[in-house]
C-alpha cells in the first residue's frame, strides 16, 4: 500500500455537467496510504456567472473568483502533483470529468488511475443506509468545518480513505478496482497494466493485435481504455482468446458514438478480424419488401435481393440469408402483433394462427380495422428499414470541443463521414460534402444510423436536396 500515492481531489463547479460547467475550486491532497505528503487548494474563476442556487450551497460568490487564477494556470500544477498518483474522489466521475473536461479545452488529455471512495465504502461498510459524503461523514463522527469547499470536503474524504485502508480487505479491494478485476498474471507478456491505463479515455476504435501485428479484433467503445481493460477483466471464450493472443494495441479516436460504429461496421467486413463474428457479412442476397394487398392491408414478404426484384419490390431491408429475412419478419410480426398471414409466415386458410393466441387482432378477416392495422405496420417498417427517404447530413460530436463530425446520407444509404472545425462553417452544403471520406455503403450502415437517430434524441440533421448550395 505504501508504494502508492493517491491524489484525493475535490471540486466545486457552476453546475452538473462537465461539457457545460466549470470548476470554481478545487483541493488536492496527496497521500502515500499512511499519511498526508503535501496539499494543494485554490479558488478558481470560472469564466462565467455563478448561479444562485450553486452560491447557496457552496457560499462561493462571483465576487471571491472575481481575481483568482483561471483554469489554465493552475493546469501544470495538477499535472504535476497527480503524476503517477491514483485520483481518488467521492463519487470520482464527477470530479474526474470535469478535471479531464477543463483540460480538454485547453488541447490537453489528462489521464490518471480513479478510484471512488462511495464504491470503496459499500465495501468496506456494508449494511449503511447511505453513502453520500454528507451521511458518512455524519456516521463516522468526521469533523469538517465548511461542507461543500474543496478543501473541507477534500480532507473529510481523506479521513474516509484513511478509515477503508485499516480494513483488512483494503489492498486487495483497491488494487481490484483500480485495475477493474484484471490480474496482471495472467496479461500476455507484451501488455501490462501501465499500458493498458495509458489508453484514452474517449470514444472511438481500437485494435488488438497479434505478434505478427495482424488486426484479430476491431471494437468500438465511448470509452476505450474502460472497455479494452474489461477484455482483459473477463472470463468468456472470446476474452480468453484476447488474453492469449493480443501483443499490442492501437486506437483511433472518433469523439462521436456514431462515427465509431459506423467505422467498427466497415473495418471489420474490411480487415475481417479472426475473432469477430458479428457485421463480417459483405453480400446481402435477400431482402424483405412489403406491399399493399387487395383489402388494403399492408404485407410483408421476402425475395432474392437481385436488381430487377429491387425495380419490382418496395425495399424494406437486405440480409445476408434467407432465415435472418425471415426472422426479422418474425421479429416485427411478434412487437407490432402483425398478422402472420400478411407478414407470409403463415400460409392457409384464415383466420391466422395468431389470431387465435390473440396476437393478431383479426386483420386476416377484415376484423381490424385497415388504418390501424397499417399503423402498426408502419411501425415495423421504421424499425427494419435500410433505407432512407431524403438526403441529410447528421451533425455530431468531433474529436475535440471545437470540431464536429459530419456523417452523409445519400441517395438512400449512408455514403460517409468527416470533420470539420465548428467555427469554419459557413452553412454551405458543399463545404459539409468536402469534409466526406466515402466508403462503401452496407444495409447494416443505415440500420446503425437509424437505431441511433431512434436512441439518441436531439442529434442535429441538415436536409438538402441535390440543388441546394446554402442552408
Amino acid at each position: 500500500m505504501a508504494s502508492k500515492r493517491y491524489a484525493i481531489i475535490d471540486i466545486e463547479t457552476t453546475g452538473g455537467r462537465a461539457d457545460r460547467e466549470k470548476i470554481t475550486e478545487i483541493a488536492i491532497v496527496i497521500h502515500d496510504g499512511k499519511e498526508v505528503l503535501e496539499s494543494f487548494e485554490t479558488l478558481l474563476n470560472p469564466e462565467c456567472s455563478i448561479p444562485y442556487n450553486i452560491t447557496r450551497l457552496t457560499g462561493i460568490t462571483n465576487e471571491m473568483v472575481a481575481d483568482a487564477p483561471k483554469f489554465y494556470e493552475v493546469a501544470k500544477q495538477i499535472v504535476e502533483m497527480t503524476k503517477g498518483a491514483v485520483f481518488v474522489a467521492h463519487n470520482v466521475r464527477f470530479d474526474y470529468s470535469f478535471i479531464r473536461a477543463e483540460f480538454k479545452r485547453l488541447g490537453y488529455t489528462y489521464s490518471r488511475r480513479q478510484l471512488c471512495t462511495v464504491r470503496l465504502s459499500r465495501k468496506a461498510f456494508p449494511g449503511l443506509r447511505s453513502y453520500s459524503l454528507g451521511k458518512l461523514i455524519r456516521h463516522f463522527g468526521i469533523k469538517v468545518k465548511d461542507r461543500h469547499r474543496a478543501m473541507a470536503d477534500t480532507m473529510a474524504t481523506v479521513e474516509l480513505f484513511e478509515k477503508i485502508l485499516a480494513k483488512e480487505m483494503a489492498a486487495t479491494t483497491i488494487d481490484g478496482m483500480i485495475n477493474k478485476g484484471i490480474k496482471e498474471s495472467l496479461l500476455p507478456a507484451s501488455i501490462t497494466l501501465e499500458r493498458l491505463h495509458a489508453l484514452a479515455e474517449e470514444c472511438g476504435v481500437y485494435f488488438l493485435h497479434n505478434k505478427n501485428n495482424e488486426v484479430i479484433y476491431v471494437g468500438k467503445s465511448i470509452n476505450i481504455k474502460k472497455r479494452v481493460m474489461e477484455h482483459f477483466a473477463d472470463i468468456t471464450e472470446k476474452a480468453s482468446k484476447l488474453q492469449h493472443l493480443v501483443c499490442d494495441i492501437s486506437y483511433e479516436i472518433t469523439g462521436s458514438e456514431l462515427v465509431a460504429l459506423l467505422y467498427e461496421s466497415q473495418l471489420i467486413k474490411e480487415l475481417r478480424p479472426s475473432i469477430n463474428r458479428a457485421q463480417r457479412q459483405r453480400h446481402f442476397p435477400f431482402m424483405v419488401h412489403r406491399y399493399l394487398n387487395e383489402e388494403g392491408y399492408l404485407c410483408f414478404d421476402t425475395a432474392k435481393n437481385t436488381a430487377a426484384n429491387r425495380k419490382r419490390y418496395q425495399l424494406v431491408s437486405e440480409y445476408p440469408t434467407i432465415n435472418r429475412a425471415k426472422g426479422a419478419i418474425k421479429r416485427v410480426m411478434a412487437e407490432y402483433e402483425l398478422c402472420a398471414y400478411y407478414c407470409n409466415i403463415e400460409a392457409g386458410s384464415r383466420p391466422c394462427f395468431n389470431y387465435h393466441l390473440k396476437q393478431c387482432s383479426g386483420a386476416c378477416i377484415q376484423k381490424e380495422d385497415v388504418i390501424a392495422y397499417n399503423q402498426r405496420a408502419m411501425q415495423a417498417v421504421e424499425l427494419l428499414s435500410t433505407v432512407f427517404e431524403e438526403d441529410f447530413f447528421i451533425i455530431d460530436k468531433g474529436r475535440t470541443l471545437t470540431e464536429k463530425s459530419v456523417i452523409l446520407v445519400e441517395d438512400g444509404a449512408y455514403r460517409g463521414y468527416g470533420f470539420m472545425e465548428e467555427e469554419d462553417f459557413s452553412g454551405s452544403i458543399d463545404q459539409l460534402r468536402d469534409t466526406i471520406q466515402y466508403f462503401p455503403s452496407f444495409p447494416e450502415s443505415n440500420r446503425l444510423i437509424r437505431r441511433f437517430l431512434y436512441e439518441k434524441k436531439g442529434i442535429k440533421i441538415v436536409k438538402f436536396q441535390k440543388q441546394d448550395e446554402f442552408l
